[in-house]
Formats: structure tokens, sequence, C-alpha cells
């Protein structure tokens, strides 16, 4: 379900094409480091070179899952929470989103 702004939607709560864009060109980005790990595995580069390169690749997409995720909490799951007590609410979002940053590093 959409609106007229091409929002995408699931459940009620809303996300921006521009939002979905941004998610979108880190992920090509991701693909594009991907690939280039592949043609130097292809090549018969060195393996050290290959393993920073992959290490590279795993933690851009872990960063594009923070991002993701981060996104979730501040956008959808503040939707479904609504603006009662909203400091108290946004303060332990923020918690949540540094415990998350931190376990995933």
């Amino acid at each position: 379900m959409t609106n007229g702004n091409h929002d995408h939607v699931h459940t009620n709560h809303v996300h921006s094409d521009e939002d979905y864009k941004k998610l979108i060109n880190r992920m090509s980005r991701i693909i594009g480091h991907a690939n280039s790990v592949k043609t130097m595995m292809e090549e018969h580069r060195d393996c050290t070179e290959i393993l920073i390169q992959i290490s590279a690749v795993k933690s851009a997409l872990n960063n594009l899952g923070k991002k993701i995720l981060e996104d979730h909490i501040n956008k959808c799951v503040v939707d479904v929470v609504g603006d009662d007590k909203l400091e108290e609410k946004q303060k332990l979002l923020k918690d949540l989103n540094d415990a998350i940053d931190k376990f995933v590093r």
C-alpha cells in the first residue's frame, strides 16, 4: 500500500522513498564491492588482500543492517508506542540503539 509520495508501508509504518533510496544505494555499493572481491579471487590475488576486502564487505553489510534496525526502532516502533511519555520512550530507544550498536561491533 502506498500513498501519493510513494512511501513504503508495512502494517501501519511509513518509510519514505528517500530513505529507501539511500539504503538501496548503500546495498548497491556493497554488491559492487563484493563483486570486486570475486574478481580478486578469480585473478588469484594475494589471500591477505582478499581477506581484508571481505572484512570491509562484512563491515559495510553490518552497518547497513544496523541502519535498517535503527530506522525500524526510531520510526516503526515509535509509531506503535505513540506519543505518551515521549521523552521517556526516546531515552529508552536511544539506550536500545546504543546497546545494539555495541553488540553488533
